[in-house]
């Protein structure tokens, strides 16, 4: 189950559903591929089947280090449905070939691509039904909401955001589990038929032809500053002071697989990097002050667990800092090759703002009419980077050449590229 189905699994609406509820999968429960004789037998089942294959992998979020499948859930015509359990079985090697160029179905696939592609599988072609239901302009897009919508039926929504690094894995998990893959192949022929009518298949196809190749996010320069709380340092020395406890709990993190929030909260962390304790006693009283420290009514709560069990690698991190030369210390701020803030354009460039406007108008109406949300019309990021600084000369195949570069897909491109080309037509900067 993907972070972004899980959201979707709670996103109906407060009062007694009106759908009858799925609460078992018409075949029953299968029983967990655990060794290497039963992955054969899967293999052989889903190569012996017809038509797409549906997938899903439930990860354990938030409980481990990482981001990796505990469950995988296969389901095809004439196989019926398969749980394989990635741990026991890390290759899945023989389910790939199996596959082989067959159409893949998923629900949010750049949640699940990663961790698929970590156990050897990696899809030729793919379906995504989230993305699909968002250019269709279905207004809720989680999985559940999406299987109402085409099938009629809903989905029970427990065990959404459970540890799936649970062994065993109780009954009712692996209930859960078999369903979200129970009707997805035919939620996604419905969702097909409904993207043909409204003319919009090539685009998806389109989208779903770029998943194809997707990795995951790009790896973040100094992802340590992305602690929540940063905002609080200022000076250089706390900087580097973030960046060491960070790395230090990830160190820790890793060693024990667990997600490093439950090493150490952020909050935590920041208020040991303002407050720099050098002594037992100071890194107890600083974390005492953290947000983390105190109870919603204001209660002073005992120290994280953590302090005192990793209380040395805390101090010793502090340590380091203090220790090093002024020169050896991260900037404060990083500059970013990414435009400015769009609050910031009006006074620093108000033409360039002026054609953003100009732009984000057109886009919004064209998104109104055709019940796709504006972004993903085009990435707003794409947007503000060709506005900010245009292609020279910037007539339409320039644009069209940048806006590729970034990433854009050819009907993003078609549609956007004549708006931006206007736009800077219609607002010439100055000093041309």
């Amino acid at each position: 189950m993907t972070d972004v189905e899980s959201a979707g699994r709670d996103d109906a609406p407060a009062e007694t559903p009106t759908y009858p509820v799925l609460e078992a999968p018409a075949d029953g429960v299968p029983d967990i591929v655990e060794d290497e004789r039963r992955l054969l037998e899967a293999a052989a089942a889903i190569g012996a089947g017809t038509g797409p294959v549906a997938l899903d992998a439930e990860r354990a979020s938030g409980y481990r280090y990482g981001s990796r499948a505990y469950l995988v859930q296969i389901r095809r015509e004439g196989s019926g449905s398969w749980l394989i359990d990635p741990i026991a079985c890390p290759d899945l090697g023989p389910i790939q070939d199996a596959i082989g160029d067959a159409e893949w179905v998923l629900h949010a696939a750049t949640q699940d691509l990663p961790c698929l592609a970590e156990v050897g599988l990696r899809p030729s072609a793919l379906f995504d039904t989230e993305l699909g239901s968002r250019l269709a302009g279905l207004p809720r897009v989680g999985l559940a909401a999406v299987i109402e919508h085409y099938l009629g039926i809903s989905l029970a929504k427990e065990h959404s955001a459970v540890d799936w690094s649970t062994r065993p894995l109780p009954e009712p998990w692996l209930t859960y589990a078999a369903l979200d893959v129970e009707v997805l192949v035919e939620v996604r022929n419905r969702l097909r038929a409904d993207l043909e009518q409204q003319g919009k298949l090539p685009w998806a196809l389109e989208e779903f032809e770029a998943l194809t190749s997707f990795t995951g996010p790009p790896v973040r320069t100094d992802p340590w500053r992305r602690t929540s709380g940063m905002h609080k340092v200022r000076d250089r020395r706390a900087v580097a002071r973030v960046r060491e406890l960070w790395q230090t709990r990830d160190d820790i993190a890793r060693k024990r697989d667990i997600s490093p929030g439950r090493v150490l909260p952020d909050a935590v962390l920041v208020e040991i990097a303002v407050r720099a304790p050098t002594t037992p006693a100071a890194l107890t009283a600083a974390t005492a002050d953290s947000k983390a420290g105190t109870s919603r009514r204001g209660k002073a709560r005992p120290p994280h667990r953590s302090i005192a069990r990793y209380q040395r690698d805390w101090l010793d991190a502090v340590r380091r800092v203090n220790d090093l030369a002024d020169a050896d210390l991260p900037p404060a701020t990083v500059r970013s090759d990414a435009p400015p803030p769009q609050r910031a354009w009006a006074d620093r460039d108000p033409v360039a703002s002026a054609r953003l406007q100009q732009v984000r108008d057109e886009l919004t109406a064209f998104s109104e009419r055709e019940q796709i949300p504006v972004e993903n019309l085009l990435t707003p990021d794409f947007l503000r980077r060709v506005l900010w600084r245009p292609p020279t000369p910037a007539d339409r195949e320039s644009v069209a050449e940048a806006l590729s570069a970034l990433g854009a897909r050819p009907w993003q491109v078609s549609l956007a590229a004549p708006l931006i080309v206007r736009a800077i037509s219609d607002h010439p900067d100055t000093d041309q």
